[in-house]
């Protein structure tokens, strides 16, 4: 059997993963650039908790612990660690004196992180280990066969397969083309990564900051292992590029962000910036993910719209996926919240309006 995948974000490279470990045949399909967008570029922040009481609360429950095996199980140094988490306005020592502890979200039993990239090219390595195949190239159709897919136009070359999942994040929506899907938005975020140095605190920090002009922003700290410390905020509703690589990072947003962050820390106020960037989070119009069969289309599967718990998600996601395209059913995680069938199919033709 052999599983085409378009996409080379952490969704893709976790089903590849799942899929290849069970000895299938996989390709996994790329524009641009492993791990080239949101998987990328967010900020690895993993919970246990923080979706219970929603459809996601097994997903995520299921993929807290899944990280902690794969950490185990896979080579490579991804800077998975537990952390300590604290919101509101966080008091710990490397923010700001005047800042006050106000309360604590999340210990090292159930907070945790991981660098989103270097876990992609974990997860993407393990899996061409057991035989998958990155191959680069532009997803330009599908093909059909008696109402099954069959394989996909790649460059106007045909790559055949048995089954085919698009895991394209928010250029899903591109799909819409070849398949009844619903939309598949993308939310812009914009990052700033600095250079603060090794021995960082395995904290992460949700603060509330109100600027000069009156408007507040929550930014979200991340001291990495590797002596970087990554900082997101500043979300707007910025049209989707259709080329990947033309994402770029607004330069007032990024100069807010940076103002903030030189407000919020002394260490910031220091450090060098090395990296200001942004990405689209795909999300869907009731704000859960994309997970399941392609209704009306056999062997055509869909896995993205994860919206800010892309990361965390992952690595259950893409074991359900497996577990679905090969038993016909996933056994580990429930997916009919998830099924693409709940939600309009969106029309193609607005995308050249």
């Amino acid at each position: 059997m052999r599983v085409l995948i378009c996409g080379g974000g952490v969704i893709g490279a976790a089903v590849a993963y799942f899929l290849s470990r069970r000895g299938i045949e996989v390709i996994v399909i790329e524009r641009t650039g492993l791990a080239c967008a949101a998987s990328g570029k967010s900020g690895g922040f993993l919970a246990l908790d923080w979706c219970d009481g929603s459809p996601l609360q097994a997903l995520a429950r299921r993929s807290f612990a899944l990280h902690a095996e794969l950490a185990r199980q896979i080579d490579g140094d991804w800077g998975y660690r537990r952390l300590d988490t604290y919101g509101g306005i966080a008091a710990i020592d490397w923010l700001s004196p005047q800042a006050r502890r106000q309360r604590r979200l999340g210990s090292t039993d159930s907070t945790a992180q991981v660098h989103p990239g270097a876990f992609t090219a974990a997860l993407m390595q393990a899996a061409t280990a057991h035989g998958a195949v990155l191959r680069a190239g532009t997803v330009d159709g599908l093909v059909r066969e008696d109402g099954a897919a069959r394989g996909v136009v790649v460059d106007d070359a045909v790559v055949s397969g048995d089954a085919v999942l698009i895991a394209m994040g928010p250029w899903s929506i591109l799909a819409t083309q070849w398949l009844p899907l619903p939309a598949v938005f993308g939310l812009k975020g914009h990052s700033v990564v600095f250079e603060t140095g090794a021995g960082g605190p395995a904290h992460a920090a949700f603060v509330d900051i109100e600027e000069p002009s009156g408007d507040v922003q929550s930014p979200e700290l991340f001291p990495r292992p590797d002596g970087t410390t990554y900082v997101c905020a500043i979300s707007s509703e910025a049209p989707l590029p259709v080329d990947p690589a033309a994402v770029a990072p607004d330069p007032g947003a990024i100069d807010r962000l940076t103002a903030i962050c030189r407000q919020l820390s002394p260490a910031l106020g220091r450090a060098p910036v090395q990296a200001r960037q942004a990405c689209y989070r795909p999300v869907t119009r009731d704000g859960l993910p994309l997970i399941g069969a392609i209704p009306g289309v056999a062997n055509a599967y869909i896995a993205t719209g994860h919206s800010v718990w892309g990361i965390l998600n992952a690595p259950a996601t893409g074991e359900a996926m497996a577990e679905l395209i090969l038993d016909g059913a996933a056994r580990t995680v429930d997916l009919r919240p998830f099924a693409p069938g709940r939600l309009p199919t969106f029309d193609p033709v607005r995308l050249r309006a």
